[in-house]
């Protein structure tokens, strides 16, 4: 594929169209509604001029009329007394469908088969088995900015053979963006429709959010691959069928959507200079996109991650709670979403209902596993409607729970009783592998995107950013980090060192931030914080990214200034590294910036001894651990053993050649607790020697976070 960027480039492929294949997206003018649809707009919604597929498909399957489904208007749809009643006829996840049960990782195999095919079969349909193969075309490459980062946007264009059938042109529209700098491929999520941009309170735009954590971002708009309505006899679906009527068990436009995802999966493959991780690549939506978003991840298992928002009936709420939109409702409205059998299980003649079904959506989650899968909701008085009924959405995940238990992976963590198991309060993330937030917003997943990267890390690691700082800028020069999040956070900072009450100042990047900040995800770090440091009156200003430069940055503009603490504790240099080239002079530049922060650290508070830690070893990258050694033997000469002392605990990280020890770090770059434990083992000699015991009582300051993360 050629590299400039005023070239055109295409990319020929093949298309497979197994039970693997799906995912779709929305225009980006188009957002999935808030509003309920009740079930008379429905049916007007569903009706075409000239082609009724819904006609024909109830002729198809031999009925005459569908029971009219659930009303929004009326409170006696949302009774969770009455919403249980099929409870008994609930297929349970680990018994196949000759009844053994499941035990192994090895029969699951088997059993997701057997789900998957009735999924196909009776809900969202069957892919066809020759789709017209896409070339991709990239229309345009753009570079811009992203949380101070350099970024490359590409937009491309997807053009699916139709010399079948020229009559129906499907010509799939997708863009993504990547960090430009970026030597590692990226992970990306991929949202189903249209970004969000702007500010909403304190929550970064998410594409920035995605970018400050390395990893990419992208759009594909469902609209291009199926429209979303009934006229089925265009896109992709009219293009396979050539204008003809479909069969009940062919695919619906969900599973079409889906399967646009998958094509541009085979892009990421094929396209090397993508700077995309195939195996790394997610799906977001919200609402008809939340349930594309589901069946993606469910049927497609190259798909990395799912983020699920407020997916309602036909994605994650259990079919069988009769609590808001029900099967009904689908069956004779948004039918075209769905295989045409699922018709059958909304009509009064023969009556069949949704305990007829051979699946339900706990099922589905689990065809997930057992890979992440994070089930997004907010509140109804911000308007995510009961019809959309979380908790039918969190019984399916705790229903789902035992499969990622048997693949050896974390569920939400409840009791395991779908019918008695509360839901967590709002703003509370709890589980593993599967996880379930609750938000504090409306129909959207936006105040849930700092928990959900959070969350992500810990799953599908991002490769380090290359460093912010201008290549023109040494590393002894102060440099700010203009994003509007760690502009917030530096003023918060300020604040926290006007409180006072300071002895042991901590300073450094991310290392040193997520040992002792308030952000949720590192919980269990700020506890082993408090354990090894309380009564020495210890504060955490360290932040995320920084470099030197950014650090001195924020030491020449007051963030020290008036603290006057005993002992100041330094860890820096990591994001220095870069792609860990450079050699000596990278060495050298980086034992500078070092050196001036110690400088400035003297000039600031000249009564602090100062605790100079040696850069940790980092496995995410092994060709920085030469420049590592080396920087860690320039910064032992600037010790004088009194005011400057030098702490290198690495040998107790790490092998000789820099191999970090099992269960020491997270991924590979920052500490786990037992990593933070060897940190706290050789500082608290020191500190015990400079300030005597920790005192009963501790007057620091409370610690602070992340302001993206404000509400986790």
């Amino acid at each position: 594929m050629p590299n400039s960027p005023s070239k055109r480039c295409l990319i020929a492929l093949g298309l497979a169209t197994t039970a693997t294949s799906l995912f779709g997206a929305l225009l980006p003018s188009v957002s999935p509604s808030s509003r309920p649809i009740g079930p008379s707009q429905r049916v007007a919604q569903a009706s075409a001029p000239a082609f009724d597929d819904h006609a024909n498909m109830m002729k198809l399957l031999g009925l005459k009329e569908i029971r009219r489904g659930p009303d929004p208007n009326n409170q006696t749809t949302f009774d969770e007394a009455n919403a249980n009643v099929y409870a008994d006829t609930i297929p349970d996840v680990l018994t196949m469908n000759n009844g053994a049960k499941v035990k192994s990782a090895g029969q699951w195999k088997k059993r997701r088969e057997e789900i998957a095919d009735m999924f196909a079969r009776e809900v969202y349909g069957r892919i066809p088995r020759h789709v017209p193969k896409v070339t991709w075309e990239v229309t345009s490459v753009i570079p811009g900015e992203a949380s101070g980062v350099p970024t490359l946007t590409k937009t491309l264009v997807g053009h699916v053979d139709n010399r079948s059938y020229p009559q129906v042109k499907v010509d799939i529209q997708a863009s993504f963006t990547v960090p430009a700098n970026s030597t590692t491929p990226v992970p990306i999520i991929v949202e189903f429709g249209g970004f969000m941009p702007g500010r909403r309170g304190n929550i970064i735009p998410w594409t920035e959010q995605a970018v400050a954590r390395g990893w990419g971002y992208g759009s594909i708009n469902p609209n291009s691959i199926q429209p979303d309505n009934a006229r089925l006899n265009t896109g992709i679906i009219g293009l396979c069928n050539r204008g003809q009527y479909r069969k009940p068990d062919d695919w619906g436009a969900l599973r079409a959507w889906g399967w646009g995802l998958s094509r541009l999966i085979d892009y990421f493959e094929v396209a090397k200079d993508s700077k995309v991780d195939p195996k790394k690549v997610g799906i977001e939506g919200v609402s008809r996109y939340g349930k594309a978003a589901i069946v993606a991840e469910a049927f497609d298992e190259r798909v990395a991650v799912g983020f699920i928002g407020s997916s309602g009936e036909g994605g994650t709420k259990l079919h069988r709670h009769l609590f808001g939109e029900a099967v009904e409702n689908l069956a004779g409205g948004e039918f075209y979403w769905m295989a045409g059998n699922m018709i059958k299980y909304g009509a009064s003649d023969p009556s069949l209902t949704a305990a007829n079904m051979p699946v339900d959506s706990h099922e589905l989650i689990a065809l997930c596993a057992p890979r992440p899968c994070f089930i997004s909701h907010g509140v109804v008085e911000k308007g995510d409607a009961k019809w959309i009924d979380a908790h039918g959405s969190f019984m399916a995940g705790v229903l789902a729970g035992p499969v990622y238990r048997l693949l050896g992976k974390r569920d939400f963590g409840t009791p395991g009783d779908y019918r008695t198991d509360p839901m967590p309060p709002v703003k509370t993330l709890i589980g593993g592998e599967l996880a379930w937030r609750q938000h504090e917003g409306g129909h959207e997943v936006t105040p849930n995107w700092p928990s959900f990267f959070d969350w992500v890390s810990q799953f599908v690691p991002a490769p380090p950013l290359p460093s912010r700082a201008p290549v023109s800028v040494p590393a002894d020069q102060p440099s700010p980090r203009l994003d509007a999040n760690s502009m917030t956070a530096h003023t918060e900072l300020l604040q926290k060192a006007k409180a006072g009450g300071i002895d042991v100042y901590f300073e450094g990047d991310s290392i040193t931030r997520r040992w002792g900040c308030s952000d949720a995800a590192w919980k269990e770090m700020f506890q082993n914080w408090t354990s090894n440091f309380f009564g020495w009156n210890a504060a955490d200003f360290g932040w995320g990214g920084d470099t030197t430069q950014n650090i001195l940055w924020r030491l020449k503009n007051g963030e020290l200034d008036g603290v006057n603490p005993k002992v100041i504790v330094l860890l820096a240099g990591t994001n220095n590294l870069g792609n860990a080239s450079g050699g000596d002079a990278k060495v050298a530049d980086v034992a500078k910036g070092i050196e001036a922060i110690l400088d400035t650290c003297r000039q600031k508070a000249p009564g602090a001894k100062i605790i100079m830690t040696a850069i940790f070893p980092r496995n995410d990258n092994l060709a920085a651990l030469p420049l590592i050694m080396k920087i860690n033997s320039n910064l032992a000469r600037l010790s004088d053993g009194r005011h400057v002392r030098f702490l290198n605990v690495n040998d107790r990280l790490a092998s000789i050649d820099g191999r970090l020890f099992p269960g020491m770090t997270v991924d590979n770059l920052h500490p786990s607790v037992r990593g933070y434990q060897v940190w706290a083992d050789g500082l608290k000699p020191i500190l015990t020697e400079l300030l005597g015991p920790p005192a009963k009582t501790d007057h620091a300051p409370p610690p602070s976070g992340d302001p993206s993360a404000r509400g986790r």
